[in-house]
């Protein structure tokens, strides 16, 4: 049988041998033939398996994860295609506004050009916002309503740098306290609970058209039931997610 073998593949796509080795290992790409010498061989069709293994890493599947996620026809391969390219598109998107920005400051550090503070974060902003839409978007329509949450994008954008400044600042607090509070044991129903949920009550005002406690209580829960946020929380000290939800339920107001 004619076909790559296992270094010419791994040099089309990019990677190693070994990570060839690996996916083989997983059960995840297996070669189509062996040479006369028992050299591994790889058709075409392994190629396009493994551009669609590639494509599920890119979009941060886990390697355990992918098996049940590749194609099976023609039809779901163009599906995951088309899927990736939105996400490219949205990534070349973020990155031009971002790379603007950087061109406009050095502009400016160069005595060509000016810009106002709104301007100087504005591609910063921008890109939290596009990333909030992606992570989340979907589920927060659905929950609050698009007007809600166009509202809050708007408000982001607007923000001066002092207000995004101090928006990411208090954001940071948050993480902090938690993870202070979760290792000494403090309980979310007690003082620092009721110090931290304030804080975050206050954290939401940056962005929320209005506030309301059963809301707040809502998000909260929402920490605990989705993995995204759970791993945002808890990705130093583990527990921080539930004891932001705890704190929250005992003093929202």
């Amino acid at each position: 049988m004619n076909g790559y073998r296992i270094g010419e593949l791994a040099r089309m796509a990019g990677i190693t041998t070994r990570a060839l080795r690996f996916y083989e290992e997983a059960g995840l790409l297996a070669p189509s033939g062996r040479s006369e010498r028992g050299y591994r061989l790889y058709c075409s069709a392994d190629a396009d398996r493994l551009q669609e293994i590639l494509l599920l890493r890119r979009c941060g599947v886990a390697v355990r994860d992918i098996g049940p996620l590749l194609s099976t026809s023609s039809a779901e391969r163009t599906e995951l295609l088309a899927r990736h390219l939105v996400r490219l598109r949205d990534e070349q998107c973020r990155l031009t506004r971002l790379i603007a920005t950087v061109e406009r400051t050095l502009a400016t550090l160069e005595g060509a050009g000016s810009m106002t503070d709104i301007e100087k974060f504005e591609g910063f902003k921008r890109d939290l916002v596009d990333k909030n839409e992606e992570r989340y978007g979907a589920e927060a329509r659905e929950r609050y309503g698009d007007d809600a949450v166009d509202e809050s994008n708007r408000k982001m954008l607007k923000m001066s740098k002092q207000e995004y400044a101090d928006f990411r600042a208090l954001e940071e607090q948050i993480r902090s306290e938690l993870e202070r509070a979760v290792g000494a044991g403090d309980d979310p129903a007690g003082e620092t609970g009721e110090r931290v949920c304030s804080m975050h009550r206050i954290w939401l005002g940056y962005t929320w058209p209005a506030y309301s406690a059963e809301a707040h209580r809502g998000l909260a829960e929402s920490y605990v039931a989705d993995d995204r946020f759970r791993s945002y929380y808890d990705r130093s000290v583990e527990g921080c997610a539930a004891w932001l939800r705890d704190a929250i339920v005992a003093h929202a107001r």
